[in-house]
């Protein structure tokens, strides 16, 4: 009988420590503070990213990444990318967010329904979608404030 071997690639996350002091983001305005810090200012003006920040179930901050850089008016979100980053590094809490370039802080119908796509999912792995923030240069809009999450 022939052996069969498969041969899959793998994803991978490594763990490097850094000497910063311990963050959490517990509340909206945390949150955009450390999501903030994450974009370069000449590029929350210029292009969409969609971002994630990963946290435990104290909201101690396992760390953040980009998901997708984007347009002018968009970029896409896979769900599967958010939720595989978040099962890699043991998170059971996400915020997610984008910036809209225009400085309007107002969601689009495409905002909510990939909000709802993402909390969707998230139920199912029993990870807690915490808030998804819309970013400005200066501002946030978060639909945890607003009581749509």
């Amino acid at each position: 009988m022939n052996n069969m071997e498969y041969y899959v690639g793998e994803v991978k996350l490594s763990y490097h420590k850094k000497s910063m002091e311990t963050q959490f983001a517990s509340t909206p305005n945390e949150a955009y503070r450390i999501l903030r810090s994450t974009y370069r200012d000449e590029d929350i003006e210029y292009r969409e990213s969609f971002k994630v920040l990963y946290m435990n179930q104290n909201f101690k901050v396992l760390g953040w990444t980009t998901i997708s850089d984007g347009g002018i008016t968009e970029t896409p979100a896979d769900v599967r990318m958010i939720l595989q980053a978040a099962l890699l590094c043991n998170a059971t809490c996400i915020t997610i967010c984008h910036n809209h370039p225009s400085g309007n802080l107002i969601p689009s119908r495409d905002d909510d329904r990939l909000t709802e796509k993402i909390r969707k999912a998230c139920e199912i792995m029993r990870i807690h979608l915490v808030d998804h923030l819309i970013l400005t240069d200066n501002s946030y809009y978060s639909y945890r404030e607003k009581g749509r999450l």
